[in-house]
C-alpha cells in the first residue's frame, strides 16, 4: 500500500511508584518529590492567588473534602519538535487533580461543581481519570474573594498549577530516554487513493469554566494556549499526533 508519513511521534513514559515530599524537588527511579517552596513566588506573582496547598492522596485514600475538581492533567512535556511530532515524556502512575475555590468558600465553577468528598466526585478507571492504582497529585487554588466571576479567576488557578509541575516537566525533560518504561511511535500518515477521514469533536466554548486551550507550549499545558472562545469558536484542525500529543487542553 503506498503511504505518505507525514509526522512521526514518539512518546516516552515513565512510570511512578512512589510520590514523597522531600527537600528538592527530583525525579528518580520511579519515585517523585515534590517541593513546595516553588509556591511561594507563584502567589506572590498573581494577585488573584491567594494560597496553594498541595497534597499527595494515595490510592484508595479519597474519603476527604475538597474543593471543585478543575481538571485532571498528566505531567508531559515536549524534549523535542512541536506539538504532534518530536519526542515527548510523560509521567504515568501519577496525575495532577486541580481544585479551587476563593477564599469566601465559592467554587470554581458555573452551572454545577463537584465539590465534596472525593470518594464520592471522582470516578476512576475512566477516559480521563485516575486508576485506582494511580497516585494523585493534589494541587488546590485559594483565590481572591469578593471578586466578579469571569475567566480570569479559573484562569489564574489554571496559570498557577501550570506554572508548579513546569518545575517537575523541566526535570522530565532531562530523562535519559533509555530509562524510559514504556516508548511508543505514532504516525500520521496518507495512505493514497484510500478515503480520506474526518473525525468531528464539538467541544465548548462559552463561559468560564466551559472553554478549551489550543496549542499550549507544553502538552495539556496552559501557557501558551489560545481560547478557542477567543478564537470565536471557528473550527479548528487538528492532526491525529496534535491530538493524541495533548494540543487540546479542555478547561470544564
Amino acid at each position: 500500500m503506498d503511504e505518505k508519513i507525514l509526522r512521526r511521534l514518539v512518546i516516552r513514559a515513565f512510570h511512578m511508584n512512589t510520590l514523597d515530599f522531600g527537600d528538592k524537588a527530583s525525579l528518580d527511579n520511579g519515585k517523585l518529590v515534590i517541593n513546595n517552596q516553588f509556591l511561594k513566588p507563584i502567589i506572590d506573582a498573581d494577585p488573584l492567588v491567594q494560597d496553594i496547598t498541595v497534597n499527595i492522596i494515595k490510592p484508595g485514600d479519597y474519603d476527604r473534602e475538597i474543593n471543585t475538581i478543575m481538571d485532571i492533567l498528566p505531567i508531559s512535556t515536549k524534549v523535542l519538535g512541536k506539538m504532534g511530532e518530536g519526542i515527548t515524556h510523560t509521567l504515568t502512575g501519577v496525575y495532577v487533580m486541580l481544585t479551587g475555590a476563593d477564599e469566601n468558600g465559592k467554587q470554581m465553577a458555573e452551572f454545577g461543581s463537584s465539590e465534596g468528598n472525593l470518594r464520592e466526585q471522582l470516578f476512576l478507571n475512566r477516559a480521563g481519570t485516575p486508576s485506582d492504582k494511580d497516585i494523585i497529585l493534589h494541587v488546590d487554588v485559594k483565590l481572591l474573594g469578593d471578586q466578579i466571576y469571569d475567566r480570569k479567576m479559573p484562569n489564574a488557578a489554571f496559570r498557577a498549577c501550570d506554572l508548579f509541575i513546569q518545575h517537575y516537566r523541566d526535570i522530565l525533560k532531562k530523562m535519559d530516554g533509555r530509562d524510559a518504561t514504556e516508548s511508543h511511535e505514532f504516525f500520521d500518515k496518507v495512505r493514497l487513493g484510500k478515503p480520506r477521514v474526518l473525525i468531528i469533536k464539538q467541544i465548548a466554548g462559552q463561559g468560564a469554566m466551559y472553554d478549551n486551550q489550543l496549542f499550549a507550549h507544553e502538552p495539556s499545558g496552559f501557557a501558551g494556549g489560545r481560547s478557542i472562545i477567543d478564537m470565536g469558536n471557528v473550527p479548528m484542525i487538528l492532526s491525529p499526533n496534535e491530538y493524541r500529543d495533548g494540543a487540546l487542553r479542555s478547561m470544564t
